[in-house]
């Protein structure tokens, strides 16, 4: 069901090209002493992955009767999809979502995190929301900062039934290497310890663009958002950080941060400069910094970005069990990492899920090629534009300067999943 379409300002050509999907559960490569968890009928640690083998992936729309919300019809699709195959009797089960930056209001609500954490607990697992700090300025960059933004979003205890635990720690540092099996851009992944401490991984993504890489979909919610500061680095950058003079304070706390002798203090000045020469490049200092003032430059190619996040992806969900849901709707042009959103380039769709998150972002990105765009949208207004260069896909109609294609042909190639599918309908 890979369907691309090709259209105009005005007209929409549809073109049927030919994809299924494939259940994946990545390789076999594990993390050392992790428990088996396996049920009978299901194999979710040790399937080889096979890109010509079709996936399962279940969808349903938002539509309700009068007696039911749409928390209640993810609860129905994640069991119609297998969730319970997974034996999550007395596992720590890790549910990864975004909290959505302050001033964000495109996030996912709590109400859907709700119904993932029921059934986790239903099915006898001990469920908690987790994501990482962000590597760049705003709410979220530390532990504190962040869980006060989870809170101030509607994630609490009370509200979505578990704990809230930031990943990779206070300051962003507490992070484990993970080897990345067959990876040609990262070798060893640095990813949030209490992820990796998890028996069991659950990712719930809201699908929506992304300005640098096309959308944001499952490998980006996990690629990109279970990668601990430095790990973000890695993908993002390539380069050292750089000190804004003006707002360094001068209170040395990044000094604390650096192994490397890669900061030098200037007490005439009363200001911190990176000495390049020992710097590492692992993003500690900026954990540090309460004032903003230290910052990565250099962005990466989106393509090796892409490709970055593939291999991410892999390191976090290899050697045990893994379940994916994403869902199509508020699709703002850019990433809930903001602190704002835009009006929506599409209708809403409905909600997906799968055990193979490749699978899941190719049915995902298929099913939102089909929507005509909403008047009044970035989408919209650019295919307005008298300057206007058809690139025959809305997310790429959005943001002209993204693609995402290299980082779908990437992980098929590494064996994190299959772009061939089967959309199976749930009521």
């Amino acid at each position: 069901m890979y369907v691309t379409y090709a259209y105009r300002q005005k007209h929409y050509e549809r073109r049927r090209g030919g994809t299924l999907f494939t259940y994946h559960s990545a390789s076999q490569n594990k993390i050392p002493n992790r428990e088996k968890t396996k049920k009978k009928g299901q194999d979710t640690m040790n399937n080889e992955v096979n890109a010509s083998k079709t996936a399962e992936v279940y969808f349903t729309d938002f539509r309700c009767r009068p007696d039911e919300g749409p928390a209640d019809k993810l609860k129905r699709l994640v069991m119609a999809a297998g969730i319970d195959r997974i034996d999550m009797d007395g596992k720590f089960v890790a549910i990864k979502m975004h909290f959505g930056e302050l001033g964000n209001m495109s996030y996912l609500r709590p109400n859907y995190a709700r119904a993932i954490v029921d059934v986790v607990k239903q099915l006898g697992g001990k469920p908690f929301l987790t994501d990482c700090n962000t590597l760049y300025p705003g709410s979220r960059k530390n532990a504190i900062e962040h869980l006060y933004c989870a809170w101030q979003n509607g994630f609490t205890p009370l509200t979505v039934g578990c704990l809230v635990i930031i990943g990779d720690g206070l300051k962003g540092t507490d992070d484990i290497d993970v080897p990345v099996s067959g990876g040609e851009y990262v070798k060893t992944a640095k990813i949030g310890r209490a992820i990796m401490d998890a028996d069991i991984f659950i990712s719930l993504t809201h699908f929506k663009g992304h300005e640098m890489t096309g959308f944001g979909g499952t490998i980006k919610n996990i690629g990109m958002g279970c990668g601990s500061r430095a790990g973000k680095k890695d993908q993002h950058c390539d380069g050292k950080p750089m000190i804004n003079q003006d707002a360094c304070r001068g209170c040395r706390r990044c000094l604390r941060e650096c192994a490397n002798n890669g900061l030098v203090f200037d007490e005439k000045s009363r200001k911190m400069s990176v000495n390049p020469a020992n710097c590492v490049g692992c993003g500690r200092c900026i954990g540090a910094c309460n004032f903003d003032a230290i910052h990565f430059n250099n962005d990466a190619a989106v393509k090796e970005l892409n490709c970055r996040m593939a291999e991410y992806t892999k390191a976090v969900i290899d050697g045990r069990p893994n379940f994916h849901i994403s869902l199509i709707c508020d699709v703002s042009p850019t990433c809930d990492c903001h602190a704002g959103n835009d009006a929506p380039i599409i209708p809403d769709v409905g909600m997906f899920a799968s055990f193979d998150p490749l699978a899941l972002d190719q049915a995902c990105v298929d099913a939102c090629l089909r929507q005509m765009p909403l008047p009044g949208s970035q989408l919209s207004d650019n295919m307005s534009s008298p300057h206007f260069c058809d690139k025959h896909d809305h997310f790429g109609n959005t943001n002209p300067n993204t693609e995402y294609k290299s980082c779908l042909a990437h992980a098929e190639k590494i064996g994190l999943g299959s772009r061939k599918y089967k959309l199976i309908h749930n009521s």
